[in-house]
């Protein structure tokens, strides 16, 4: 128990630290080879920030610990429109701008439904592939549509290029060396998270829900915070929904092509499932027909993710 508790802590502080560090080296790099800022920020920041959940999901589901996997997309879903937006909302109203509206709320509730619909009973290759295709063509739509004066992008993109001139051999090496972090530490919290389980005779599914999902979505929390005690909102609110988006559609499509097989744990895939999309649906419609979210909804989300967590122990 204690060496598993020891594994999930170091693995954590150690994902966070790499995702971020493997995330600003490569935009630096991208940017500095005049990559544009839509492609910069839909893809590098996109991948990159959903990178803890991506690889530790992966490697659980490779390493037959298909629950973890399953339970931690589910989990870091429901904790960024509950318990890290409702921790960004209690500082400061957050405003919804239109665009968020009309493109990531509706994507973000059908990215999450799609993956809720293909996780009960089993995961197979042929659904990976399908939630994959489906990221590519999220992809292609915001490569398409998007610009360069896409204010969603270039403020994303400049708040990590921002600071001294590149050097390339250091950039490259820091994207190589976080990269190598982020799969090291995911490694270490996946299999102290299956030590837990194993310790305290809790389901791989549960602990996937709660504890790994609270640690890979650290790093949205932090940032949040920091953005609502700074008054810089605008973006918040679209940032969590496309890491719904990239959770659902390519961490999945990773969990389905690399670990099918069955879900053990069909309390998660189908009350976790159902959880998830009733509070993805609520903090929507809060977005949809209040245009911002306050600490009157911020408590109501916060209580659904309680609420959520009672149900599934």
């Amino acid at each position: 128990m204690v060496l598993g508790l020891v594994f999930v802590s170091i693995g954590l502080v150690l994902l966070t630290l790499s995702a971020d560090r493997f995330v600003a080296a490569a935009a630096r790099l991208a940017f500095h080879y005049q990559v544009s800022p839509v492609v910069v920020g839909a893809v590098l920041i996109g991948f990159g920030t959903s990178a803890p959940e991506m690889v530790v999901s992966g490697i659980a589901a490779a390493g037959g610990d298909l629950d973890i996997g399953v339970g931690n997309v589910i989990g870091s879903n429901v904790a960024n429109v509950s318990l890290v937006l409702a921790a960004a909302a209690v500082i400061r109203v957050v405003p919804v701008e239109s665009v968020t509206i009309r493109r990531e709320v509706p994507i973000s509730v059908a990215s999450c439904l799609v993956f809720a619909l293909l996780v009960q009973g089993e995961i197979s290759r042929v659904d990976g592939l399908i939630l994959a295709a489906l990221i590519g063509i999220f992809l292609v739509g915001v490569l398409r549509t998007g610009s360069a004066e896409d204010l969603t992008f270039v403020d994303d993109v400049a708040s990590i290029v921002e600071g001294p001139a590149v050097s390339i051999r250091a950039e490259a090496w820091r994207t190589a060396g976080g990269l190598l972090g982020v799969v090291l530490s995911a490694w270490l919290v996946v299999d102290g998270a299956s030590r837990l389980a194993e310790a305290f005779g809790l389901s791989g599914g549960f602990v996937g829900f709660t504890l790994v999902a609270l640690g890979t979505s650290a790093p949205e929390l932090v940032t949040s915070v920091q953005a609502a005690r700074q008054g810089e909102t605008e973006l918040l609110v679209g940032n969590l929904l496309g890491s719904n988006i990239f959770n659902s559609l390519a961490v999945g499509g990773v969990i389905g092509l690399v670990g099918p097989g069955p879900v053990l744990n069909t309390e998660m895939a189908e009350t976790g499932s159902i959880l998830m999309m009733v509070i993805v649906a609520t903090s929507a419609l809060f977005m949809v027909f209040g245009r911002s979210v306050g600490r009157s909804k911020a408590f109501i989300l916060f209580f659904m993710w309680v609420i959520a967590v009672v149900l599934l122990s």
